[in-house]
This record gives C-alpha cells, sequence and structure tokens, in this order.
C-alpha cells in the first residue's frame, strides 16, 4: 500500500469523537422515540441533548482546527469521485451544525429547555410555540437521516479506496498508525 500523508492527530481525534458521538446519537434517538412515556425515555431525551450540544460544540472546533489546517493531499482518483468526495465533506460540516440546532429549536419551542449535562441551563433558540415547535421536528429528522445517509456514503468510500483501489487512503485517518 503506498505511503500517504496523514492528517494530524488533532484532526483525526476529532473525527473519531464526532464519528462515535454521532453513531451514539443516532441509535439513541431511533430508540428514545419508540419508549413510552416513562422516566427513562424523559432521561434518554436528557441525554440525547446533552449529546447533541456536545457535538455541536466538538464541530465547532473541528471546523475551527480544519479551517487553520491543511489537510494531506489525496491520492489520485478520478475528478468525479474528488468533487463527490469534497461536496460529501461540506454536507457533513454543515450537517454538524444544522442537525444538532434544530433539534435545540425543536426543544425550545416544545417548551423543554436544554440544560448542558444537568447543569448548565442554555438559552432557548426560539420562543415556545407548540406550532412551531410540530414544524421543527420533522426537519430535525430529515436532517439527521440525511447525515446518516452521507456518513454511509463516506464510509463505503473509504472502504472502497481501502479494499478496491489500495491507494492508502483510509491511513490518513486511521487512528494509532504511524
Amino acid at each position: 500500500m503506498p505511503s500517504t500523508p496523514r492528517y494530524t492527530g488533532t484532526a483525526i481525534a476529532l473525527h473519531w469523537l464526532l464519528a462515535l458521538a454521532l453513531f451514539g446519537l443516532f441509535g439513541m434517538g431511533l430508540y428514545m422515540t419508540e419508549l413510552s412515556m416513562s422516566p427513562t425515555r424523559l432521561k434518554l431525551y436528557n441525554w440525547h441533548k446533552w449529546a447533541g450540544v456536545t457535538v455541536l460544540a466538538l464541530s465547532f472546533l473541528r471546523l475551527a482546527w480544519r479551517l487553520t489546517h491543511r489537510p494531506p493531499a489525496e491520492p489520485p482518483m478520478p475528478a468525479w469521485q474528488a468533487r463527490a468526495a469534497q461536496a460529501a465533506h461540506v454536507a457533513l460540516y454543515a450537517l454538524f451544525f444544522a442537525v444538532p440546532l434544530a433539534g435545540w429549536a425543536y426543544s425550545s419551542a416544545a417548551g423543554f429547555p436544554v440544560v448542558w449535562f444537568g447543569v448548565l441551563p442554555l438559552p432557548d433558540l426560539v420562543a415556545p410555540d407548540r406550532e412551531l415547535a410540530e414544524a421543527i421536528k420533522p426537519v430535525h429528522k430529515i436532517l439527521a437521516y440525511t447525515m446518516a445517509a452521507i456518513v454511509l456514503v463516506h464510509i463505503a468510500g473509504a472502504l472502497k479506496h481501502q479494499l478496491v483501489d489500495r491507494d492508502g487512503l483510509l491511513r490518513r485517518m486511521w487512528p494509532g498508525l504511524a
């Protein structure tokens, strides 16, 4: 496998930390919405909101890091693949912000405050408004499913480069490799 330049350790850590958080949030979101009203459901909703705000904060850190640190050069690939990868990355970065902000706005509109880790009350993004909450709720869900679909395409692309092209692209972001 050809040697390829790697992302910085900070970029790699932020990538995988966000990846784990997003998988956990998506799974928790699917699970908690199927529960009947109970203390467990309420606890999971609070955890989901805490994690969502954490993802939002990490996304700001990740974007700041990305804007101040050039990524390593990509291995040669057809122009359409490079454009598709760039479009997927831009969409993911946009969704890193849009999904948690839509969730926060939904929670605010529904009249449920976001209290980060049960300690730090965050300001409402919008005033309580039942109709607005009902309008935002499907937006949060659609954005989350859209992000999940793009993540799956991202993973498929990385695996294609690793298993078919064998161009070392995955090594750029894989943790623990020197």
